[in-house]
């Protein structure tokens, strides 16, 4: 049985130890709060981006570009999103379970953090490219990457390219989640991250609202490897969302565990002293009974 003296050990240790996660909570929940407002900071500019390019559709017809070509898909490339560090609960494991589901002799991969490249390496899967980003993600950084994986679509190296992520939900819940990135599909207005209803219009057809110079074909061709890397930096942002939100609830989670822990441990240590100071009392009155 555990001495008092090492049950007060181990309730300092617990107590120190909580300490650290509650600190690591907090910091979470404001990183958590600052990668949202960051990621619905470039909402409406995802909107005006996709709605100038459902425009500029809509006033072509026959538009083509090498990023929309569809073929049949031999090899896949996919660009897994992780985290840099661990202590986010199932984040990374529930990601990584998905990614461990796709053909490993049809798929290459991209990665972006320092645990999904960890998670290729350790699986022997084939790495293309490995990239990391900060914690308040810059562009830069995505245009990277999105580049990247378009240089391989174009170069016929890959027939398709999708971004495996941890979605945000809410802040108690972050689910993976495989999108479809290359190639191109229908332009609309409908954004990445931004739920809004597509335009119906016919081709040919026009709204007014916007003026294109030189012409529309020239503008779209620009704006469509733009509005990837766009996507690609919305994704980053989410990614760190969910990241930070996964990791304040783990240790709020460790915070109570550590307190009820202590709690515990506290109670034993009252026992214990208490069966102390009975067994003392009974030998000072057995011995002064003896003494007469």
């Amino acid at each position: 049985m555990a001495s008092t003296r090492d049950i007060r050990r181990r309730i300092k240790s617990v107590k120190n130890t909580a300490q650290i996660t509650k600190a690591m909570q907090m910091v979470a929940a404001a990183k958590m709060r600052k990668a949202q407002s960051a990621a619905l900071v470039g909402r409406p500019y995802a909107q005006l981006l996709n709605e100038i390019m459902a425009e500029a559709a809509l006033r072509t017809i026959g538009f083509d570009h090498p990023l929309m070509q569809s073929r049949p898909v031999a090899k896949r490339a996919v660009i897994l999103v992780g985290t840099d560090r661990g202590l986010c609960g199932g984040l990374n494991s529930n990601l990584f379970r998905e990614a461990s589901k796709l053909d490993k002799h049809t798929t290459i991969f991209v990665t972006a953090g320092r645990k999904a490249a960890q998670f290729v390496g350790r699986t022997k899967r084939n790495l293309a490219a490995e990239f990391s980003y900060k914690d308040n993600p810059d562009f830069a950084e995505a245009r990277a990457i999105s580049k990247f994986v378009q240089q391989l679509f174009l170069k016929g190296e890959v027939d398709a390219v999708d971004i495996l992520f941890p979605r945000f939900i809410n802040t108690l819940t972050q689910s993976p989640q495989l999108v479809p990135f290359l190639p191109l599909g229908k332009i609309s207005a409908a954004t990445a991250g931004v739920n809004s209803p597509a335009q119906e219009l016919p081709a040919g057809s026009s709204t007014d609202v916007f003026d294109f110079e030189p012409d529309e074909e020239t503008v779209l061709g620009e704006l469509l490897p733009h509005s990837l890397n766009f996507q690609m930096h919305q994704i980053l942002l989410e990614t760190k969302a969910s990241e930070q939100s996964a990791r304040m609830v783990a240790m709020k989670n460790a915070t109570d565990n550590a307190k009820q822990i202590i709690k515990d441990l506290t109670l034993e240590y009252n026992k214990l002293r208490q069966a102390n100071i009975t067994k003392e009392l009974l030998e000072i009155t057995t011995a002064q009974m003896a003494v007469g």
